[in-house]
């Protein structure tokens, strides 16, 4: 008591000398006070999470940020985006609906901690606050998702990381189905449509066929030319023949008159099946030819992309299955045993330091402020 009793007195005449050091003082006073005595207990229980693809074939992309960290994970985008959902407010909301989050956090800890809407926190205000207890980090060097979700309870706090665990391998499933089951859907679409068209083209030619009478003009006019050429090939040896008689044969001898009758019978003959395979503006052969080879050629080209799409949609379906995401867990949620928050002395030298520059930083203001009144 004697020893108080002789450092009270110094100790007040100091803080009575200036306003700023009683602040000072005692803002460090409560301070110590908060953070070493009042401040609730916090329970933090982490896991691990690492996202693994099923697609064995594939080589990793090369990562530019990868390179530079040293991470050599090759999952780190689809492990950023489960960070950002687990860290969204839909799932902020996801958790209180379950685990009924703005009840303990309301009802629990200390003043200053707790949240102090309680049950009837708005989700802006709810969702700042799940931000301050749930933390989801990706750690570049190990290339894994660390999760850490703190408490007032330690059960309360595996219950989160637990059910952040459960969301996020649901989450990444199910969008990774989605994806596949869209693209698949989207081929499918593909081939029906292309499907359709063939029948319509293959319609289309049977039709062509059944209005001309005929299963290929192209075929029909290697007839007709080969036709014409055995014709024509008459006519010659009658005009030989001919050109013969004259030699020692009037012109008007039976027998030459007879080959004039058979060599013009046999130049309409060739004419008319001349006429069937081209002639100006008519509807010959060769139009017919090539109205059917362009409907061919489109019959053809429409089964050639049907052909295309089934393989696409074949392929389409192993790579749904084998592109799927899956999330391992490296470590399980854990019950924690102690409270590592707050962390206790670290905090509270972080405050002290930071009200000693404070007040530094203050006396300097006053000192300059007496100056220029002086």
């Amino acid at each position: 008591m004697n020893i108080a009793s002789t450092l009270r007195g110094p100790v007040q005449q100091w803080l009575r000398r200036s306003p700023l050091r009683s602040i000072t003082a005692a803002a460090c006073v409560c301070t110590a006070v908060y953070w070493l005595g009042i401040a609730s207990d916090r329970y933090v229980s982490e896991s691990r999470l690492i996202i693994q693809s099923t697609n064995l074939h594939s080589g990793a992309a090369i990562d530019l940020g990868s390179l530079i960290s040293g991470s050599t994970g090759s999952n780190r985008d689809d492990q950023l985006l489960l960070r950002e959902h687990l860290r969204s407010p839909d799932m902020a909301e996801k958790l209180d609906t379950t685990l009924h989050l703005r009840e303990h956090f309301g009802s629990q800890g200390d003043w200053f901690s707790r949240m102090w809407q309680g049950a009837e926190a708005s989700r802006e205000n709810f969702y700042a606050y799940y931000l301050r207890r749930v933390q989801v980090e990706y750690d570049e060097f190990a290339g894994v998702l660390v999760v850490k979700s703190q408490a007032y309870e330690p059960e309360k706090a595996q219950q989160i990381s637990q059910m952040l665990v459960q969301e996020g391998e649901r989450f990444m499933n199910h969008m990774a189905h989605a994806i596949a089951q869209d693209q698949v859907t989207f081929l499918e679409g593909q081939v029906q449509a292309l499907n359709s068209k063939v029948l319509a083209s293959r319609r289309a030619l049977l039709e062509f066929q059944d209005k001309k009478g005929m299963i290929s003009p192209e075929a029909a006019a290697q007839v007709i030319a080969a036709i014409v050429a055995n014709l024509q090939g008459q006519m010659a040896d009658l005009q030989a023949q001919r050109a013969a008689m004259q030699a020692y044969l009037v012109a008007d001898h039976p027998n030459i008159v007879l080959l004039n009758q058979r060599i013009d019978a046999l130049e309409k003959q060739i004419a008319q099946e001349q006429a069937k395979l081209a002639a100006p503006g008519g509807k010959t052969l060769n139009r017919t030819a090539e109205a059917f080879a362009q409907l061919e050629l489109q019959s053809k080209f429409d089964l050639d992309m049907y052909k295309t799409a089934l393989t696409a949609l074949e392929q389409g379906r192993l790579e749904a299955t084998r592109t799927l995401k899956k999330v391992s867990v490296l470590q399980q949620p854990n019950l924690p045993q102690d409270a590592k928050e707050p962390r206790r002395l670290y905090t509270t030298s972080i405050w002290l330091v930071t009200i000693m520059l404070l007040a530094g930083l203050a006396h300097l203001l006053l000192a300059i402020v007496r100056d220029h009144r002086d």
